[in-house]
């Protein structure tokens, strides 16, 4: 299996479990350095291809995923392979999509729901969910 991401590496998010995630704004070239073994595209519409494995997550910017359910099941399989792997999960900004994201993976990870948002706004971005739902949506994700 792949390493996973420098700890220090500009866009990743240490889980309190001490797996490494790297939140991505898809508008701007890949960063330098090595690239995702796993990516989950968090878009409204069909993402670019990529030369590694990823998932696409129907998620309209400013939304929520069009099916949670699915968004569950890519969030839990992007967590599980997160320690082995270099997992990405990236939209078009980077911040309120793959921040909600990154906050869902916080609460797998242990950080309690209504701590997740602070949690990823502390550790990845200060601007991290961006909408009132997005927020309603993480503390609601421990529950789904």
């Amino acid at each position: 299996m792949a390493e996973t991401w420098d700890p220090e590496a500009e866009g990743v998010l240490q889980l309190p479990s001490g797996r490494l995630v790297r939140g991505r704004e898809l508008r701007r070239p890949l960063p330098a350095g090595p690239e995702p073994t796993f990516a989950v595209h968090l878009l409204g519409g069909p993402p670019p291809p990529v030369a590694w494995d990823s998932q696409w997550l129907r998620w309209p910017d400013f939304r929520l995923p069009t099916d949670r359910a699915a968004a569950r099941a890519v969030l839990e399989e992007a967590w599980r392979r997160a320690p082995r792997e270099r997992v990405e999960l990236a939209c078009g900004g980077g911040r309120g999509r793959t921040g909600t994201a990154l906050a869902c993976l916080a609460v797998l990870d242990g950080v309690p729901a209504g701590e997740a948002v602070a949690y990823v706004r502390r550790n990845y971005h200060p601007k991290a969910v961006e909408t009132p739902w997005q927020r309603r949506y993480v503390v609601g994700f421990a529950g789904d």
